[in-house]
């Protein structure tokens, strides 16, 4: 017969949980802060590291791998706490989040490509140039701006302002 007392109740210590959800949180999101916003891919950073973190999280009290159901809620409650306080202090902050939040990057300025955001990147020209065939222009000089949207998609204005067709 289950203890099922056991699954319940915490078999590791409520610190000890809530460290290692932060540092892990805190040290993904740098990281994916610094790789770039690329690719995302319609998703913002912390949107996929929220989905990553607490399917992981999840996983443990699921499985039985963790000893109990409530260290695995725990960990999961404590990610999604981190969620809201990054949020939350981009808001309140904007020097903050110009530090926690992706900006968006001008790729094109009257149609001309933006080489040192590529480079950053990693874009190469025929990446651009498809994106741009997908928003329904054919030429770079159509182009105003465009700019690499924090969620990895990229955003066109053309000269004429006339309607971009979506991607």
């Amino acid at each position: 017969m289950p203890d099922w007392g056991a699954v319940f109740l915490l078999s590791t210590p409520v610190a000890e949980i809530f460290v290692r959800g932060t540092v892990t949180f805190l040290a993904l999101l740098l990281m994916l802060r610094v790789a770039g916003q690329r690719e995302a891919g319609g998703l913002g950073l912390t949107d996929v590291l929220l989905v990553v973190l607490v399917a992981e999280a999840a996983a443990g009290g699921l499985t039985g791998s963790s000893h109990s159901v409530g260290d695995g809620l725990l960990l999961v409650a404590t990610i999604l706490v981190w969620s809201v306080v990054v949020d939350a202090v981009a808001y309140r902050w904007p020097r903050a989040a110009r530090v926690l939040k992706a900006r968006p990057r001008p790729l094109i300025s009257d149609g001309r490509l933006n080489l040192q955001v590529m480079r950053r990147e990693f874009m190469t020209r025929e990446e651009v140039l498809t994106q741009l065939r997908l928003h329904g222009i054919q030429d770079l000089d159509e182009v105003k701006s465009a700019y690499l949207e924090p969620n990895g998609l990229i955003s066109v204005v053309r000269r004429d302002r006339g309607e971009v067709d979506e991607p």
